[in-house]
């Protein structure tokens, strides 16, 4: 009986041990610890995806682009990547679709930037011109669709590919004639460079190209039908970390210093307040909540997509983005 009593004891005991440990994931964010992706950290500081059953563990990315080449080979589960790359690997991979669960950046921050002194005015002055970025960065990978929407033949645009710390010294130092990257990111890095704002021209994507989105939350298909409960969850924690964050930057950025302790805090702050107002704080989602897209501008978007990468017709709103594992309406709501 004792025996009994001691093997029931510890069976219990090494569920509550498993279920504290929590269900593991694995999240890449789409760039460096820097003030767009605190409140991911946030959401782990606060305890909210532990609250959720779950063990996250968060890694820097290299690229929206090279996130989603990432979560579909497995070496994630789950990740901050950009819904236009998503979309083109899907065409080309539908064996191994991706879905958007957790629309992030409503409002696409994809830019070219460009020096005033370079003499480049307008799109179509790329031509003949050397960028460079990282492979990985969405705004490379998106080029296409912005060349053929300002009407540039991008076979007379050069690319160098560079890691991504040396993007903005090339620019500045004129090693190149401009970068692709996220208008937030680049143009404070170049700041903090000496080069200031209005030595730059920004040549956004979302001015030029009607309807795209941004960066989301993306996830194997296969994996987020076997795992609801756990994306579910995520979504749950990540909106709430998002949500604090809008509430309270300075947390947020408290969180990334625990993480990063070589970031420039006020720099960072402005960074991530800058992505919150420009790409993420958007009339749709003021309207909508945080997290959703409008099916009809997500039309558009995949439109854009086929035509530049000329694509199969396959993508549909409904099998780019699945609404089943956002939190409720009420949660997501924001001023």
């Amino acid at each position: 009986m004792t025996h009994k009593i001691l093997t029931a004891t510890l069976a219990l005991t090494l569920n509550s041990l498993a279920a504290a440990q929590g269900t593991n994931v694995r999240f890449t964010l789409d760039w460096a610890f820097e003030g767009p992706g605190s409140p991911y950290l946030l959401a782990a500081d606060r305890g909210y995806f532990a609250k959720q059953g779950l063990n996250v563990t968060i890694d820097r990315g290299f690229g929206s682009g090279d996130a989603v080449t990432k979560i579909a080979s497995g070496t994630y589960d789950m990740g901050l990547g950009d819904i236009n790359a998503m979309m083109e690997f899907n065409s080309r991979n539908p064996a191994q679709r991706l879905v958007a669960v957790y629309m992030v950046y409503n409002a696409p921050p994809h830019s070219i930037l460009v020096l005033k002194s370079s003499g480049i005015k307008t799109p179509k002055d790329l031509e003949g011109r050397t960028l460079a970025a990282p492979v990985g960065d969405a705004s490379r990978r998106l080029f296409p669709a912005f060349a053929e929407a300002n009407g540039i033949d991008a076979s007379k645009v050069k690319w160098v590919s560079v890691d991504g710390g040396l993007r903005e010294p090339m620019l500045a130092r004129k090693q190149a004639d401009g970068i692709s990257g996220f208008t937030f990111t680049s143009l404070l890095s170049l700041g903090q460079l000496g080069v200031k704002a209005d030595e730059v021209t920004v040549f956004p994507y979302a001015q030029s190209i009607s309807g795209l989105y941004g960066n989301a939350i993306i996830v194997r298909a296969d994996w987020a039908k076997k795992n609801p409960a756990v994306v579910k969850g995520m979504l749950v924690a990540i909106n709430q970390g998002l949500k604090d964050a809008i509430r309270d930057p300075a947390a947020a950025i408290a969180s990334l210093l625990k993480k990063n302790a070589l970031i420039n805090p006020a720099l960072e702050t402005e960074r991530l307040k800058l992505a919150l107002s420009g790409s993420v704080l958007t009339k749709d989602t003021r309207a909508l909540g945080l997290g959703l897209v409008r099916p009809d501008r997500l039309k558009s978007s995949i439109t854009v997509v086929q035509n530049a990468f000329d694509l199969p017709r396959g993508l549909t709103s409904t099998n780019v983005f699945d609404t089943s594992y956002l939190p409720p309406a009420a949660d997501r709501k924001v001023k």
